[in-house]
Order: C-alpha cells, then sequence, then structure tokens
C-alpha cells in the first residue's frame, strides 16, 4: 500500500487541506493518504491549540465519506513534542508491508534541515511538496521530491479562528459537518471577560 503522510495540527482541518488531499491522489500513484494529527508541533505555540482529540474528531468528521482519506492519532502515543523522523520510524516498523511518502507544502520544506534527524527523513522517505505562494522550492539537500502545482485555496487555519472569534461566518472555508461540530463546541471562541 502507498500511503501519503500528510501531517499537521489541523487547528482547524479546512476545506484547502481536502483540496490539497484530493488533488495529490489524483496526480500521484499514492492509494491513500493519511491526516497525522500532531498533538504538539515543536515550532507551533500550544496554547493555540484545541485539545488534539477535538482536532482529531473534526479530521474523522471531514473525511468520514471517503475511504481514500485516513485521519490518524499516531502521535497522540508517541512521545512529545512530536518529530516526523520519530513517526516515520515508528510507523514503517507496524507497516513492514507499506511504503510512506511525506505530503508537505513548499513553506514546510523550507525548514526541513531545521528538524530532528532530517537526514533520516531525506535518506528513506520520498516527499511530495505542493507549491505555496512566496515558498519557492529550493532543493539544497538534494531530496527526493515530486513538486505538485496543486489547486490553492488562501485559507488558513489561523484565519477561520479569528472569523470565529469575530463572531463572522466559516461556511465554505471548512465543510459543513466540521462548522456544525465547532459552531455546537463552541470551539475557538474566545471565553468572556467580566
Amino acid at each position: 500500500m502507498k500511503i501519503g503522510l500528510y501531517f499537521g495540527s489541523f487547528n482547524p482541518i479546512h476545506t484547502g487541506h481536502l483540496v490539497i488531499a484530493n488533488h495529490i491522489l489524483n496526480e500521484t500513484d499514492l492509494q491513500k493518504i493519511w491526516f497525522v494529527v500532531s498533538p504538539q508541533n515543536p515550532f507551533k505555540a500550544s496554547s493555540t491549540l484545541l485539545n488534539e482529540y477535538a482536532r482529531l474528531h473534526l479530521v474523522q468528521s471531514a473525511i468520514e465519506n471517503d475511504d481514500r482519506l485516513r485521519a490518524s492519532e499516531i502521535e497522540f502515543s508517541l512521545p512529545r513534542p512530536s518529530y516526523t523522523s520519530h513517526t516515520l520510524a515508528y510507523l514503517s516498523e507496524k507497516n513492514p508491508t507499506s511504503s510512506f511518502t511525506i505530503v508537505m507544502g513548499s513553506d514546510s520544506f523550507q525548514n526541513l534541515s531545521k528538524w530532528k534527524n532530517p537526514e533520516f527523513i531525506i535518506n528513506n522517505y520520498p516527499i511530495i511538496i505542493y507549491s505555496r505562494p512566496g515558498f519557492e522550492v529550493r532543493d539544497i539537500l538534494g531530496v527526493q521530491t515530486t513538486i505538485l502545482k496543486a489547486p490553492l485555496l488562501e485559507i488558513s487555519a489561523t484565519h477561520i479562528r479569528e472569523t470565529i472569534e469575530q463572531g463572522k461566518s466559516i461556511k465554505y472555508l471548512v465543510p459543513d459537518v466540521v462548522k456544525e461540530e465547532i459552531e455546537k463546541s463552541g470551539f475557538y471562541k474566545r471565553p468572556h471577560r467580566k
């Protein structure tokens, strides 16, 4: 099984993530994409993160009718902060009949040399990079990469969180089921100060 691993906080998952995953499945020989929900990204402040189980639930809700996609909580049981190299080694050991490819944006690719054990990642796993405006792909590491021009939506999780805080609608930015869950649970709303 050829599996693409799309790592992220998914705080929250949005339509842009889903468009990219679908495009990659259409344009490559990958059979499935796993959204690997990171409980704690070493490069992001955890204060802005919704609980990992709530984020996982939103991902599961967003993809429940597409058997090509899977939500993975694998990093929840691994040491924190989550390092991609550790997760890859663990997944490869537990799934010897599968081959894994990393899916990332060109913005993340620019930081790859700062990740923990980048040589292990580069030497053992192909990487599919989707171009993001303003982040040119400069391969200074000699990585086995495929660069795709995915249809990008100018949507960010930060923008979605800010829109919710301002009491505005996030319709069409996220799947309807995700919007309903966020509204029902009151996610990302600032607590009212007295």
